[in-house]
């Protein structure tokens, strides 16, 4: 689950959209009420689309069937489950965080969760620096998961010395001895100390180059430094990658496990998340007095209809059956039911995007109203 995957899903304008949602488990035997829980939530998709449109039903069920008795896909599963289809399309994505189960048909796909999955506030990158192993993961309050380094990226510092030491005798004949941006190193032990500091330094800045272009500026996310504290220290001053953290581990990474290096991490993203999330709520009550914001459902659909919402905040897990009208704004709340539900907030995240605004999903108990939303106008 990417944007892209956001983007895709949100341009999709075949109709109808079948979205279903559930939590899953990672091993045995709490896999094994998966799939059965999975055939409950398609025979809702199957109750809704033989009410609207039976003549379909069987070409949209199909690829959820298929899923259903795909063995070996349930036993790979993680902490979460996403499955989206309409006519001719069908995706399938497994999240490393819970989900609530749902199922829904409706005029659009139902994205809120993803959003709120792919706010970076909420995920971040930590990179596990020692000179013998370089690791990097991503992460939520719920899990940390290993990700596969781009080939660019410098596995150990002996993958730095070997390239200088290919380089040396060049490197003497262009510049008298001189390593470029180097001085000269004098014989004994202040010397070669000198020659191993430069050799770290050498590998740091490999992998701040690489990690940046081929992770950081791909995925958007904030990145921790896990690594002893003398590395972090000069991996701070040479890094040139805008989302490296002030804050990380001060500990050799390769010393704490899995579970013990996703606990602290998430002790040290966390004070970051919360102080995001009172500046957008401190941000909304600026600007609701001033009478640029908002929490009335009409109000807002109205102001997001004419490009008017700047930033809106939106509950996470609530959701408000009805429709937008695209061109007036206005709601209609008459078509309720489930699982054939058109979620307004939902809509209203979606059309804020597309004209440009930025949405973020919160926790109710972190929202600054009851309503489900929160809106600030550009003008």
């Amino acid at each position: 689950m990417t944007s892209a995957s956001l983007e895709e899903l949100v341009g999709l304008h075949a109709r109808p959209c079948l979205s279903l949602y559930m939590g899953t488990h990672r091993s045995h035997p709490d896999n094994q009420q998966d799939p059965i829980r999975f055939r409950h939530l398609v025979g809702a998709l199957k109750t809704s689309l033989h009410h609207q449109a039976p003549d379909a039903l069987r070409a949209l069920i199909a690829p959820f069937e298929a899923l259903e008795n795909d063995h070996a896909f349930w036993e790979h599963t993680l902490d979460g489950l996403v499955v989206m289809g309409a006519t001719d399309f069908f995706r399938i994505y497994v999240l490393p965080r819970p989900v609530a189960d749902l199922a829904v048909v409706a005029d659009s796909f139902h994205t809120q969760p993803l959003r709120q999955f792919l706010q970076s506030v909420e995920r971040y990158q930590v990179l596990a620096l020692s000179l013998n192993k370089v690791q990097l993961f991503e992460g939520n309050r719920d899990s940390l998961e290993v990700l596969s380094l781009a080939s660019e990226v410098p596995r150990s510092s002996s993958d730095t010395s070997s390239d200088r030491q290919q380089t040396a005798h060049s490197s003497v004949s262009s510049y008298g001895g001189l390593g470029a941006g180097h001085s000269a190193m004098h014989h004994g032990q202040g010397g070669k100390k000198d020659g191993m500091d430069s050799e770290v330094e050498r590998f740091f800045r490999a992998v701040d180059r690489a990690v940046q272009a081929h992770h950081s500026d791909v995925s958007g996310l904030p990145l921790m430094l896990a690594a002893l504290p003398e590395h972090h220290h000069l991996f701070q001053a040479i890094s040139h990658n805008p989302r490296l953290m002030k804050q990380g581990l001060l500990i050799n990474p390769e010393s704490l496990s899995p579970t013990e290096l996703q606990q602290r991490a998430w002790a040290v993203a966390a004070p970051a998340q919360q102080a995001q999330q009172n500046a957008w709520c401190d941000e909304y009550a600026a600007a609701k007095a001033k009478g640029l914001g908002s929490d009335n459902l009409a109000d807002v659909a109205h102001a997001a209809t004419a490009g008017r919402v700047g930033t809106m905040l939106i509950e996470a897990g609530r959701l408000v059956a009805g429709r937008i009208d695209g061109t007036t704004g206005r709601i209609d709340f008459s078509e309720l039911g489930y699982p054939r539900v058109d979620d307004v907030l939902d809509d209203l995240g979606t059309l804020v995007e597309k004209l440009g605004g930025q949405v973020h999903v919160q926790a109710a108990e972190r929202m600054p109203t009851t309503t489900g939303v929160a809106a600030s106008y550009r003008h």
